[in-house]
């Protein structure tokens, strides 16, 4: 087990991630000890580090490059997040010092998901094609001659139009006339867990202001109110497409910032093209855990020894315990600190280098 765990905090349009490299980690399980009620206390803008989310890299499973895990700020695991998979591909990047072209194969309970670093140092991803029917969004809403499952749902009294599309994960997509004129915490929150949405829902106002340019304000499946969210806006375009009010190619623009979002008839696939930017690099503070930092296990023996350690005279984790020992007793948690600081600082360095311009 890991004593001073590494983050890294990114944001696309202003939904925010902590950013965790487990892709050397040898048990793929581990995830560095993260319950659901740590990644609460994490992502509190009070008392944590704050966040919409945390993001894990971790190796991959089924032939992937590697895999993503994110959970949302209230503990919950959804399927997959756009903004998320940006900001990955942009941590990945600076980690790595990879430029463009470079994309990668990212497994995600959403299926593979292929993101691109472009030249203009945004990400375009291709999301995959979207899910129309309602077994697969799921939702109880009826399928339309549309092309998409709608209908009318009685919320907090009043009825509403709605459609849905998936992403990987639900969406309830509601065209109105004036976006900003919606009370988004009230009609929000009672979408999300509306019966006609079994596995609850991220729901999105939109208003259209051209076929090619569509506003939306965004309430996300555990995690509400955000700034941004990049398969919803996948799904809002799919759904204002095939409900005549868009192109299949628009730009959609919320509460942080813009993002072009293009439905390739070819393909069938949705690409979603955004930026993705670093804010900091920093180390958790072991009191976060609620254990102490000397308290925690090195080396969870349990995983390879469940009935007992199989050669107690020549122990294979003998060595490395002895060497953390060591490591401990010898240095302060200021030391542990700045060695975690080390390896942060020279990412940081690597970004800034890149985000220099070239001598002419």
């Amino acid at each position: 087990m890991l004593q001073v765990l590494q983050f890294s905090k990114y944001q696309g349009l202003g939904n925010d991630f902590l950013l965790l490299d487990g892709r050397s980690l040898e048990d793929p399980e581990d995830l560095f000890g993260l319950t659901p009620e740590l990644v609460q206390r994490l992502c509190d803008r009070r008392f944590g580090v704050g966040g919409d989310g945390v993001i894990l890299a971790l190796p991959p499973r089924e032939g992937g490059e590697l895999r993503m895990r994110i959970f949302n700020a209230d503990g919950t695991e959804p399927e997959m997040c756009g903004n998320g998979i940006r900001c990955l591909a942009r941590f990945l990047a600076d980690s790595d010092g990879d430029v463009a072209p470079r994309r990668w194969e990212v497994e995600t309970l959403a299926g593979r998901i292929v993101p691109a670093l472009a030249e203009d140092g945004r990400i375009r991803v291709d999301m995959g094609a979207p899910f129309l029917t309602p077994e697969t969004i799921p939702t109880g809403l009826a399928m339309g001659v549309e092309g998409l499952p709608v209908g009318m749902l009685e919320v907090l009294g009043e009825p509403m139009a709605v459609a849905a599309a998936g992403m990987g994960n639900p969406h309830a997509v509601v065209p109105v006339d004036d976006v900003a004129a919606i009370d988004l915490e009230t009609l929000g929150a009672a979408l999300e867990v509306h019966e006609a949405f079994p596995a609850r829902t991220n729901v999105h106002f939109v208003e259209v202001i051209a076929p090619n340019h569509l506003v939306m304000r965004v309430w996300e499946r555990g995690a509400g109110p955000t700034l941004a969210c990049g398969t919803g806006a996948c799904a809002t375009l799919v759904a204002c497409h095939l409900l005549g009010l868009a192109d299949r190619q628009a730009r959609l623009d919320l509460p942080g910032g813009p993002l072009e979002i293009d439905w390739e008839e070819a393909s069938g696939h949705v690409f979603m093209t955004g930026p993705a930017e670093a804010v900091f690099d920093g180390v958790v503070a072991p009191s976060m855990f609620g254990v102490a930092l000397e308290a925690r296990p090195t080396i969870d023996c349990a995983t390879v020894c469940v009935n007992g350690c199989l050669r107690p005279e020549a122990c294979a984790s003998a060595e490395a315990r002895a060497r953390v020992t060591a490591l401990l007793e010898g240095r302060s948690l200021d030391d542990l600190v700045t060695l975690a600081g080390e390896s942060l600082e020279s990412r940081t360095r690597g970004r800034l280098c890149r985000d220099e311009p070239a001598a002419p």
